[in-house]
């Protein structure tokens, strides 16, 4: 399965990347599993996720061709 992931504000300056095309074992994960095998750890805190460019939560799964990406909560005012 291969995905396209990508980074966007804070998330991006943190991790130094834009994004990234992974190939991954099986054939579904979902958006944390996918957080969990990119980066060794649990998804941060309130992280906000789309899976192709629809929002999505970190029970949301992934398939082989999606794109996703990941960006910390917004704030207004």
């Amino acid at each position: 399965m291969t995905v396209s992931v990508h980074y966007f504000a804070r998330l991006r300056e943190e991790l130094g990347r834009q994004g990234e095309e992974v190939a991954l074992p099986g054939d579904s994960l979902t958006v944390g599993e996918l957080w969990r095998h990119l980066h060794q750890d649990a998804p941060p805190e309130r992280l906000m996720a789309a899976v192709n460019q629809e929002q999505a939560s970190l029970e949301t799964p992934v398939r082989d061709g999606d794109e996703v990406a990941y960006f910390p909560p917004v704030t207004g005012g």
